[in-house]
């Protein structure tokens, strides 16, 4: 191929090139190995600066190593409204970040063995040109391991995080354990308060009227749109108002809005489940939850309290 001739040929005809290229200098910081030739000295203090700060950059990365801060974690990536949701979240992340520890952790301690098959191999080789292969691989899982640690240590932080956070969660809702029926039960609210939180944010960009994913959300909740709607306007009409009194409405004022139009409408997916045959909640299909027995057949069920 023309390209290995001219390898060949640059090989081959080494005594025509400037003889300082054949020579390198090599640096080595904590976490990596720089060789690069010595032909061009500008690079020695370029080096030579690396090698003097890397210490401070490896402390300085230690406190990263993680795609999200903790504040991005509790307002960004947990977005739930309500709190068991919120707990839902939470645990599902401790779950995620366990998987990845147990993967990393076995994948730490396979590389481990590696390296030290590779040490062994390197004490029993005698010719050196392997002996030089075996030790540029050993040094690389080294580097590879270094790596390695910093994201396992993020991980555990991750996860003290969010224990800690389902700990904080346990304690607004005022409970030691939950169930699944108490899941199930704050998911009316849930549905509640996340729709309409859409439906307002929605309709401030659209002068007051709630979009059209929103409407059918309302509909499959068997909340009356033409209600929401109302609802929705007097709280615009309430909010600029309160501003041209020169006061300013709060994010808790939202809050609480939605907490009432979940209060007003909780009976509404329960009277529409009913109405297409469908019971809202069953004990029976539960876990975590003491059954409780239907006196009238003898069977275990139960259904959400719905207004006729």
């Amino acid at each position: 191929m023309v390209v290995d001739h001219l390898q060949h040929t640059a090989v081959c005809k080494g005594e025509n090139m400037p003889k300082d290229t054949t020579q390198e200098i090599a640096l080595t910081t904590p976490d990596i190995k720089i060789q690069l030739p010595q032909a061009k000295p500008e690079y020695k203090s370029m080096l030579a600066n690396i090698q003097e700060k890397a210490p401070a950059i490896a402390q300085a990365s230690s406190n990263f190593y993680k795609s999200h801060s903790q504040m991005m974690s509790v307002t960004l990536d947990v977005t739930a409204i309500t709190p068991i949701r919120s707990v839902k979240h939470s645990l599902a992340e401790i779950e995620k970040t366990k998987s990845a520890l147990q993967e990393g952790y076995f994948k730490m301690k396979k590389e481990e063995v590696k390296l030290k098959k590779l040490e062994r191999k390197l004490l029993e080789e005698e010719d050196d040109l392997e002996r030089e292969m075996l030790e540029i691989k050993i040094n690389e899982k080294q580097a590879q391991a270094a790596s390695s640690r910093g994201y396992v240590e993020a991980a555990v932080r991750k996860l003290n995080f969010f224990t800690n956070q389902y700990d904080n969660l346990m304690k607004k809702i005022g409970k030691d354990e939950l169930t699944e029926e108490d899941y199930e039960l704050e998911e009316i609210k849930y549905h509640i308060m996340t729709n309409m939180k859409q439906a307002l944010n929605a309709a401030r960009s659209r002068g007051g009227q709630i979009d059209e994913g929103n409407l059918i959300y309302l509909f499959d909740l068997g909340i009356n749109a033409a209600q929401a709607q109302a609802e929705v306007f007097a709280y615009l009409q309430w909010e600029n108002e309160l501003i041209k009194e020169g006061k300013a409405p709060e994010h808790y004022h939202t809050v609480q809005w939605l907490e009432a139009c979940a209060e007003r409408w909780a009976h509404c997916p329960g009277d529409f489940a009913n109405s297409r045959g469908f019971d809202i909640l069953d004990k029976t299909s539960l876990t975590n939850t003491p059954q409780i027995e239907d006196k009238k057949n003898g069977t275990q069920s139960s259904k959400v309290q719905t207004r006729k």
